[in-house]
């Protein structure tokens, strides 16, 4: 398993890769991404603080990983796709866990895979 990222500057991305023939779900693949690329969520807390700060009231998480990924193209590991749009919805939910009176400038569905 490759060493975990925790910095943002010249960032190397850890890609999450399953065994032949195990498949991971996508909250297996999140948490294993998000193991290696703890950078990924402080950015995302970052971005959502200063646009909230800027007077948003509400924020999207496609827009917060398009930011990202401007930034940081080539910055993440543990899965092919850098950052996985499968993963936002995890990633919003961690926000809100973490800044629960962020709660209201996200949008947030039920999952539909686990």
């Amino acid at each position: 398993m490759a060493d975990v990222q925790d910095e943002i500057p010249g960032l190397v991305i850890h890609t999450v890769r399953q065994p032949d023939g195990q498949p991971a779900s996508i909250q297996a693949q999140f948490e294993s991404f998000h193991q290696l690329n703890p950078w990924v969520l402080r950015a995302l807390e970052a971005l959502t603080a200063d646009y909230l700060e800027r007077g948003a009231s509400r924020v999207g998480i496609g827009m917060l990983f398009e930011v990202l990924r401007w930034r940081y193209a080539t910055a993440t590991e543990g899965d092919e796709f850098r950052l996985n749009n499968n993963f936002r919805s995890r990633y919003v939910r961690l926000l809100i866990e973490r800044h629960p009176e962020w709660a209201r400038a996200f949008e947030v569905r039920s999952l539909r895979t686990d």
